[in-house]
């Protein structure tokens, strides 16, 4: 303190020390004619002290005595000043020449001004002499407090930091002078915050100051900080700011289940992927660090539960994966654990970051439906099975210890045409129509099975039922076949190779067998091999003119068992051929073989159907004619005639006048005329 004391005592008096020295008393307005006058420009610095205090005499008794020698004692010397705050700020009186600060000084505000001081006629304002321009400064004083203008703050430090652990750092700003005194020197300080963390005092940095703070105990700390001036001695002044510093987490404690025992019950029908139960284990950390994951780590129930993590709820989700049965096990046991995401080595001495617990499922009874005997069924039968016959059989039982007797039936859905049936007894499924493979290989059906005493309770299952094939379709052509014979063939020439084709499906391919009739086996004109289906002409030349057309019937025959075989007929065309055996011209006329018919009665045959077509177009049209009407009934054609006469009425003969039978009859016009007498209208209008 003594030393802070002198240095302050040093500060104040060294200024009034060197104006006392550097200042001569007055400043002497040297006349202009002579030789020893003032320069032009007078500089003159004035240090004032004490801004925000009123000077009335910036130099006591030094320019009281402001004054030009040209004529002292003077009356008609008047002293005028200009410059930065004359006559606002800083005034002259006019006669004396002393000079008077009227307002307050801030060097905040302004540090210096430059004025200038001349002396005039009292009467005529003409200079004197030349002015004299001096500057005066404003000397600082320790007028302002320090300001953190940044503030509050708000800093963050992970917990569990070792010692001086560097927070944040803050800034204070002084207004004052830096570079006259101790004015905006300033010294920082906690002053509410301690003992948890401190500050240095010029750098202003902010540290730990106790080593392994808890997040978990005290979250957030509020720390006062204090800047002082003058180098924080007394008399100085300070200002404050609050400082907020909060401890984010880190990963320093373990997973905890909340018990380390759990209880689930779960009915043996519950749906695959059903949440059974949760568990849960705290973490005091948060965010990431608190994130667990879940896993099954032993236990008889392994296979049939698995365990998934909620990332939100930070628990674990216990499911189903495969079916439970109560009647096979009863109760299952778990042994769960969770065990930290994110773990931090700097704190693995802490560990292990994972708890265990234990999980005890009880499955319950329920009523189940049917169980069949296998989850599809695969039946065969042959197409020429007899009806009502037993196909095969399908089997189900109740899983449920009361064991209900079980009922069969067939989805008619799957069975439109109600082809098969089922003994609801004991599933043996018979049929019920004939089978065709040909028309259909599968048959697709469901079987359904339900509980006598508890109806809801079904099940379902697919059969396929194959249908085997048995030779119940002879071959025959796969196309019609007509093949063109040259009238200049040569004995052995291959005709027409014809194929067949046999809807039936042999398990080892089709293989069929061609031949001709029995009674044409000695046919002079063609022959055709069993195996390949070849037509082959027998003798040299063939003549048009006799036949053009020939039918050969060819028996195909299968090798089922029993083989079948049927008659496809071949026709060949006796053509005209060119030198080359290209076609040229082919008629139509048929030979049945053995039979046939010439071509006289065949014309004579198309025209006897002539013939009796025109006859019957004559009858016809006659008979038309002879019912056509020979009065026209026409609607459109009708007239009313008004006829006006003046003859007497006959009487009694005008009765026979005309026959009113006959008008309504007019087909019976040819066999009676009608008596009338005739009538001249004298006028006639038509309407």
């Amino acid at each position: 303190m003594p030393e802070r004391l002198a240095e302050m005592l040093l500060d104040l008096w060294t200024p009034l020390i060197i104006l006392w020295i550097a200042l001569p008393p007055c400043i002497y307005m040297a006349p202009m004619n002579q030789s020893h006058v003032l320069t032009d420009s007078l500089a003159v610095l004035l240090s004032l002290w004490g801004d925000d205090t009123a000077i009335l005499w910036v130099w006591e008794g030094l320019f009281s005595c402001l004054h030009t020698d040209l004529d002292p004692g003077s009356k008609k010397i008047k002293y005028i000043l200009s410059g930065d705050g004359a006559g606002t700020i800083f005034q002259i009186n006019d006669v004396t020449g002393d000079i008077h600060a009227i307002k307050r000084l801030d060097r905040e505000e302004k540090a210096e001004y430059t004025l200038t001081a001349q002396a005039v006629d009292w009467e005529t304002n003409k200079p004197l002499e030349p002015p004299s321009e001096f500057i005066i400064k404003v000397q600082d004083i320790n007028d302002n407090a320090p300001e953190f203008l940044n503030g509050p703050y708000h800093a963050t430090v992970p917990e569990m930091s070792i010692l001086g652990t560097s927070v944040t750092n803050v800034t204070a700003t002084d207004a004052d002078d830096p570079v006259y005194g101790n004015s905006a020197k300033l010294v920082y300080s906690i002053l509410e915050g301690q003992p948890y963390f401190s500050i240095e005092p010029e750098t202003a940095i902010i540290k730990t100051a106790l080593p392994n703070m808890d997040r978990e105990a005290k979250e957030e700390y509020l720390v006062v900080i204090q800047a002082k001036d003058m180098g924080g001695h007394s008399g100085g002044l300070s200002g404050t700011t609050t400082l907020t510093v909060t401890l984010t987490d880190v990963n320093d404690n373990p997973p905890k289940f909340a018990q380390s025992l759990y209880h689930f019950s779960v009915p043996e029908d519950v749906v695959l992927g059903t949440a059974i139960g949760r568990v849960k284990a705290n973490d005091q950390d948060v965010g990431e660090n608190a994130q667990s994951s879940y896993d099954i780590i032993d236990g008889d129930g392994t296979a049939l539960f698995e365990i998934t993590s909620d990332a939100q709820a930070q628990d674990g989700i216990i499911r189903l994966r495969k079916p439970l049965d109560f009647e096979t096990k009863k109760s299952y046991t778990l042994k769960v654990e969770a065990a930290n995401v994110h773990i931090d080595p700097r704190f693995s001495s802490r560990g292990p970051f994972k708890d265990t617990a234990t999980v005890k499922i009880v499955v319950e009874d329920a009523d189940e439906p049917p169980v069949f005997s296998s989850p599809t069924y695969l039946l065969e039968v042959h197409e020429n099975a007899a009806l009502n016959s037993v196909i095969g059989q399908v089997t189900a039982r109740d899983p449920d210890i009361t064991s209900s007797p079980i009922r069969f039936s067939i989805d008619r859905h799957t069975d439109l045409e109600r082809q098969f049936n089922i003994n609801a007894d004991d599933g043996k499924i018979t049929l019920a129509t004939p089978l065709d493979r040909e028309l259909s290989v599968w048959h697709n059906i469901t079987i359904i099975a339900t509980e006598i005493r508890n109806h809801s309770q079904i099940s379902r299952v697919p059969v396929a039922i194959k249908v085997l094939d048995v030779n119940d379709n002879a071959p025959e052509f796969a196309s019609e076949y007509e093949a063109f014979l040259c009238e200049n063939g040569k004995p052995g020439q291959v005709i027409q190779t014809v194929s067949a084709m046999d809807k039936d499906d042999p398990k080892n391919g089709h293989y069929f067998l061609y031949s001709l009739l029995p009674e044409m086996v000695n046919n002079p004109n063609f022959t055709i091999k069993k195996n390949e289906g070849k037509c082959i002409s027998f003798h040299n030349g063939f003549n048009r003119q006799k036949q053009e057309v020939y039918l050969l019937p060819i028996i195909i025959s299968d090798s089922g068992n029993p083989p079948l075989s049927s008659t496809s007929t071949l026709t060949i065309r006796v053509c005209g051929c060119s030198n080359d055996g290209v076609v040229q011209s082919c008629n139509v006329e048929a030979y049945v073989l053995p039979i046939g018919l010439s071509m006289g009665a065949l014309i004579a045959i198309l025209a006897c159907i002539i013939l009796l077509l025109v006859i019957v177009v004559l009858f016809v049209t006659l008979r038309r004619h002879k019912n056509e009407p020979l009065i026209i009934k026409d609607d459109e054609d009708v007239r009313e005639n008004i006829i006006r006469y003046d003859d007497e009425g006959g009487g009694e003969e005008d009765t026979e006048a005309f026959d009113i039978a006959t008008l309504q009859n007019p087909d019976g016009i040819n066999g009676f005329l009608p008596r009338f007498r005739q009538i001249i209208p004298r006028n006639t209008l038509f309407i």
